[in-house]
């Protein structure tokens, strides 16, 4: 695995949904907790909050455990506002994504929130 592709900042909001895609079909944890800011918030499963770096690697090392293959949704332009850039994907068989992300001090963006799926 080419470890500096897996570990490349998105230059652009829209990216991150591109990047998650690459590293979970990779299995690499460590590129997909490197998407997040460090103290960010995710909802996976439904109705469950990982709040903070150990806890998204938490959920991702389950999430991955079992090799499950993602496809890309349909990627909508993202809503920027300043340093924050609201992102969202429809998802391939149903649902959708909404994120917040954060433009970083460099000029990269991470997520700060993540609803894996607002339809669940």
């Amino acid at each position: 695995m080419n470890v500096a592709k897996h570990r490349e900042p998105a230059k652009q909001p829209e990216e991150l949904a591109r990047f998650f895609v690459e590293r979970a079909n990779a299995g690499n944890v460590d590129g997909l907790v490197a998407l997040y800011e460090v103290d960010a918030v995710l909802t996976f499963p439904a109705g469950n909050l990982a709040a903070g770096e150990l806890a998204i690697r938490a959920v991702y090392e389950r999430l991955l455990a079992d090799k499950p293959k993602f496809t890309p949704g349909e990627q909508q332009p993202a809503l920027i506002n300043g340093d924050l850039a609201l992102t969202s994907t429809r998802l391939t068989g149903g649902g959708v994504t909404v994120e917040v992300a954060r433009r970083q001090p460099d000029g990269t963006w991470l997520w700060a929130i993540d609803r894996f799926n607002i339809l669940e």
